[in-house]
């Protein structure tokens, strides 16, 4: 009797979220360093309109930056790491670069969604806005239970797959000789 497991293993959602969430930590850490130099670097311009609208435009950048850059490079974020999971392109040695663009854009689903809601009808509180960002996380995050291989609808659209890397195997001190 074969076993009907796939070869590849697509992380558990749990994991996926716990990473997400670790995520949220580390990429804060990024857009702040970011947004302090955007705004160290326009202190002196009069009108709150370039440093508002600047500072929107710096978060998208930073943060796009930091996961194209990771994905690209080693598949993987921290977070990502940390969790074993790591980002993958079917016939690629590593994400190319315009797929990751692409995932990138498209990973936005997770919470744009949501924040055009809350612009379009005036939804302004913070209750408004975080039940607005929890419902569209959840149905998001759902759209892997539709998928034949778990993958999130951004995955599916932009051709790549989250695996999950095996355990490290632990090496044993060397017994004494006797």
């Amino acid at each position: 009797m074969q076993n009907s497991k796939p070869i590849i293993a697509t992380p558990t959602l749990k994991r996926r979220f716990i990473c997400l969430v670790y995520e949220a930590f580390l990429l804060t850490a990024v857009v702040m360093f970011a947004l302090f130099v955007f705004l160290f670097a326009t202190q002196r311009l009069q009108g709150g309109q370039v440093q508002e609208y600047g500072s929107q435009v710096v978060l998208f950048l930073a943060s796009g930056a930091y996961f194209i850059h990771s994905w690209t490079g080693s598949g993987h974020t921290l977070a990502m790491k940390t969790w074993r999971i790591k980002l993958v392109k079917l016939g690629h040695a590593t994400v190319p670069f315009k797929t990751a663009l692409l995932r990138y854009v498209l990973a936005w689903g997770w919470v744009f969604p949501a924040l055009a809601i809350c612009y379009a009808f005036g939804l302004t509180s913070k209750g408004q806005i975080s039940a607005a960002l929890a419902i569209n996380v959840v149905l998001w995050g759902m759209t892997a239970l539709a998928d034949k291989n778990g993958q999130f609808l951004h995955d599916r659209l932009a051709g790549t797959r989250l695996i999950q890397l095996p355990k490290p195997v632990k090496v044993k001190k060397a017994q004494a000789i006797s």
